[in-house]
């Protein structure tokens, strides 16, 4: 931790989906910044390789083993942490699936676990943090919604209205609890290098890598967004120099 800022010194900090990608990411940028990260997510293995790394980067990680979708779980995450730390500063809100079939091809069953995932569980976190957060007097909450919340993607009816629905959750709590000295934002990301980008390169190849090489070709920027330049959209909306930051979507 020696030579670095410290932007986030003492932050109690939860995030979802913390186990892989953009949530691990985070996590570790935020560790490095001396926020304290409670790691939540399904993928226990994944969390606690998550937490070795804030700890061997010398700051300061908890793993909660939890479920967005199960009310019980999401309340357990958020009593944990404050039992832990004695509050909770931010809640990001990033666990979240992906999923590629036509409206007419997709299952009752596929769109329901798509919405419980991806909306449902930014729900049940807001829900439940939100109490903690007005209690301690404020808090932050970053959710991670999508470019394809924000205009069509192709063959993503359920990923697409579900982040969408994130988008105007999220104003909606901007709204609703800015009297509280609660903000919220969303980030919006494009195209991002983590797994759930395997359904997509399917669509092309069978050769993930080959796919992955035609699929960057065809993007603006000619290659995917790394986790970590998600993560540092993240810290930027975390930090309390920010703090008029509240009820926009960011798209990246």
């Amino acid at each position: 931790m020696d030579g670095l800022s410290k932007k986030l010194d003492g932050k109690i900090t939860l995030i979802t989906g913390a186990a892989s990608g953009i949530g691990r990411a985070t996590a570790l940028l935020f560790g490095r910044e001396g926020a304290r990260v409670v790691v939540a997510d399904i993928d226990v293995e994944g969390g606690n390789e998550t937490v070795a790394r804030i700890r061997e980067a010398g700051g300061d990680g908890l793993l909660v083993r939890a479920d967005v979708t199960v009310a019980d779980d999401v309340e357990r995450m958020i009593e944990r942490t404050v039992q832990a730390h004695g509050r909770l500063d931010i809640l990001m809100n990033n666990a979240g699936i992906g999923h590629r079939v036509p409206v007419h091809l997709c299952s009752e069953e596929e769109w329901d676990r798509v919405l419980d995932v991806n909306l449902k569980g930014v729900f049940l976190g807001c829900k439940y943090a939100i109490p903690a957060m007005i209690e301690q007097g404020g808090g932050n909450i970053i959710n991670t919604a999508s470019g394809a919340g924000l205009s069509p993607a192709p063959r993503s009816p359920a990923y697409c209205a579900s982040k969408a629905g994130v988008v105007l959750l999220t104003k909606v709590i901007a709204n609703d609890y800015a009297a509280y000295n609660i903000r919220a934002n969303a980030i919006c990301p494009g195209a991002v290098d983590t797994p759930l980008m395997n359904i997509v390169y399917r669509e092309i190849s069978d050769d993930l890598v080959e796919a992955k090489r035609i699929y960057e070709s065809r993007l603006p920027r000619g290659r995917l967004l790394a986790p970590e330049e998600i993560a540092h959209t993240a810290l930027y909306l975390a930090l309390d120099d920010n703090s008029h930051l509240s009820g926009n979507p960011y798209f990246v």
